[in-house]
């Protein structure tokens, strides 16, 4: 086997014990990923899954980022096609919509679990988490920045309010879409953060 041929291979292997992982995660929380479960249930040797990440939590911080590479991907980068400001900040609004209320995953936004596993929680997987979180609302509050000052959003604009609106209501809309409520808690999602961006 030629050594491209090798790596190619060991990186579809890694791909697929993080789309497992990924899984299981969104539903059961990153506690519920473990390279002893993975092994078992994609018919690996536990050597085989542990050489690709050493540890549980390498495995665990792995599958963090995969699933915000994915989001990132699919939901946030078409959005980067449109004019900066408040028509991109609408398209990224609409995409998260329709992310929460259609996840990727069986147990919804891995991200929005995540939050909530691991905020009281030290250690390298919650600054994962972090950093995670941080990207999109660096993005969301980018956005808003430029749309201020593109004279796009009525004066005096409150852009810390209207980011924590526009969060607040994917949080409702996940917890709704796992409850079995989503299609009115989308449409009330997507009314909540256009009326974030109309500030009294």
């Amino acid at each position: 086997m030629s050594p491209r041929r090798s790596a190619a291979e060991a990186l579809l292997t890694r791909a697929r014990i993080l789309t497992r992982a990924a899984e299981i995660a969104s539903e059961e929380g990153l506690e519920g990923i473990t390279i002893g479960r993975l092994a078992e249930e994609l018919e690996m040797s536990k050597s085989g899954v542990h050489k690709h990440f050493g540890t549980k939590e390498s495995l665990q911080i792995s599958t963090v980022d995969k699933a915000f590479v994915d989001f990132w991907r699919l939901f946030v980068e078409p959005a980067l096609a449109e004019p900066t400001g408040l028509r991109r900040l609408r398209v990224l609004c609409d995409n998260s919509v329709r992310y929460l209320s259609e996840p990727p995953l069986p147990g919804g936004c891995l991200l929005t679990a995540s939050l909530s596993e691991y905020d009281g929680r030290p250690g390298a997987v919650r600054d994962a988490v972090v950093e995670a979180w941080s990207g999109w609302q660096g993005q969301l509050r980018a956005e808003l920045d430029a749309a201020v000052e593109n004279g796009e959003l009525a004066q005096p604009f409150d852009v810390d309010q209207a980011l924590f609106e526009i969060l607040a209501a994917g949080f409702a809309l996940n917890s709704a879409v796992q409850l079995g409520q989503a299609p009115a808690a989308a449409i009330h999602a997507r009314r909540a953060m256009e009326r974030a961006l109309v500030q009294a």
